[in-house]
Parts: structure tokens; sequence; C-alpha cells
């Protein structure tokens, strides 16, 4: 499917954008993006001093209509927090674009780098990471569970649209092939029976399993396996609630191997590239799909 044109996007006058992760990276870049589209831009990050800072950053670049509201995704008071100002100040939310997220584990990046750009298979690249329980449950709340929390507390802005949309960024690692577990491959790819019950328990029996250190019994993925299942997770979600609430479009979107903290700035893409896909998903025109998985600005496969 061919990527969509500026001039075939909706009109941007007066809607408004939250972007979480906003303070750095894609986030930033996406932010910057929407907002020189006519975009109002709520950049959220954790940190308020570098929200403050970004958002500066980008009014200095002639961006005034972006300002900063503190969100930590694993908070529920500082969720509730963002979603009653934005009920107070705007009265609804056009776009939402998930964004934060965490890697949950370390490797060597420059190895990583070598086998993804010289890689001539799908297979995730034979390299070693180092992984803990503790990492693991911290990826799995921000990057699932936050994702979750979230949307489920925006959604009422949301419904107050004429055109919602939430935009997921995923990663190419979010393909349910990475995951061995051929069961769960299958459940997490049958929309019409999946439910969030069925994929919030898949994801505690891969943390039950992580936590007494077998992840082979089940099948789990071995190496970036909270991100993994993290983004697989994520990714399930996403086809849920597009069935759900079909006034909202919601896609997933891979942005391409970009250069973030998250792989030790060792991407091929600058984040000006890879803020593209997300951008281009938040502002598809009204009427357009729901519940799929953009690589980058192209429609591809969950699987």
């Amino acid at each position: 499917m061919a990527s969509k044109t500026k001039e075939d996007q909706i009109p941007s006058p007066n809607r408004i954008a939250v972007v979480t992760g906003g303070n750095k990276g894609i986030g930033l870049e996406i932010c910057r993006q929407l907002a020189s589209n006519g975009v109002r831009v709520i950049l959220t990050a954790r940190d308020e001093k570098r929200g403050l800072e970004a958002v500066e950053k980008l009014k200095q670049s002639g961006l005034s209509d972006v300002i900063f509201h503190r969100l930590d995704v694993t908070d529920h008071s500082s969720i509730d927090s963002l979603s009653e100002f934005i009920k107070s100040t705007f009265g609804k939310l056009d776009i939402l674009v998930n964004n934060a997220a965490i890697a949950g584990a370390t490797t060597d990046f420059e190895m990583l780098r070598s086998c993804i750009v010289n890689s001539k298979t799908r297979e995730i690249p034979n390299i070693p990471t180092q992984e803990t329980y503790k990492w693991a449950e911290e990826c799995l709340d921000t990057n699932y569970y936050g994702v979750k929390r979230v949307t489920e507390a925006l959604i009422p802005r949301l419904l107050s649209s004429e055109s919602p949309r939430i935009v997921n960024v995923s990663s190419y690692f979010g393909k349910l092939q990475f995951i061995p577990n051929e069961s769960v491959r299958k459940e997490m790819d049958d929309v019409d029976r999946l439910t969030e019950e069925k994929n919030d328990e898949m994801v505690r029996s891969f943390l039950n399993d992580f936590k007494v250190g077998d992840l082979t019994k089940n099948n789990w993925p071995t190496t970036y396996s909270s991100y993994i299942m993290s983004k697989a997770a994520m990714g399930a979600y996403t086809r849920i609630i597009a069935k759900k609430y079909p006034a909202i479009c919601a896609n997933c979107v891979h942005p391409g191997y970009v250069k973030t903290d998250i792989n030790g700035n060792t991407g091929t893409m600058p984040v000006e590239e890879g803020a593209k896909g997300p951008v281009m998903a938040a502002l598809l025109p009204h009427g357009s799909p729901s519940g799929l998985f953009y690589d980058k600005t192209e429609v591809s496969s969950f699987m």
C-alpha cells in the first residue's frame, strides 16, 4: 500500500495530540512534525526538566503550539492528571501517540547493528544480551501495560473527537515471528477470538517463566525477550482496541532502525525519517483502515 501524501491527510487545525516519551529521539521528532502540520501537541515525559527543555527547543525553532505535561506511564495518578488536564483545557483528544518505551536489556550494540544491517534472514540476531527479571518487569510495565493504562484513561477524551487516532510505536521485533511459541503466536494473531484477558495471561505466563529462569520451557524468546514480548502484546492490544472501538483508527507503526538511545544510537536511520511513519498514521484520512501494522509508511503484517 502506498504511503499517504500530505495532501491526502485530514486537516489539522484545532487538532490536539498527546505524545508519550516526547522529550527526545523519535518522540521529540514526532512532536516536531505534528506541530509543523498545525497540530497542537502535548509533549509528555517523566522528567519535567527535560520535557520543558524539549518544548523550549521546539519553540525556538518556531513551533509555538507545543505544551508540556508531565506523564509517567507506570503511574495511575500521573495518567489521571493528564486526562483531567485534557478534559478541562480542550474537552477532547484527537491523536494519541504511545511512544514511550524501554529496552529491558543491554547488549553489544555495535554487534547488534552489524547483525541487523548484514543479516539476510528474518531472525533475531544471535548475540548475547543481559536481562534480569526486574528489567523484564519494568519493560512490560512500560511498553505494554503503560500503553494500556494511558489508552484506557484517554479513550473518553478520544471519543469526543470527530476523527480520533491511536498510534502505537512498535518495532520490527514486535512481529509475532520472533516468538518461538507457536500457540502464543496463533492466539495473538487470532484477532476474532483474542481478548485483553488472554493477552494479559500470556504476558503473565512469560514473566512467570522468566522469574524461574526457564524461558526455553515454553518456547519464549531468549534474546531481547521482554522487549519482544512487550511489543508483540502491544500489537495484539492495538487490534483489540481497533475492534472494540470502530470509531477510533488505531494502528501500530515500526519506525525503522532509527538512531536512538534504545539501541545505543547505532541505528541506520535519522529520527527525521523514523518519525514519518507514526506521523503519517496520526494524520491518515477519516475512515482509514484500523488495526494494521505499518513498516515505516507501508502496510505490513503482524506476523
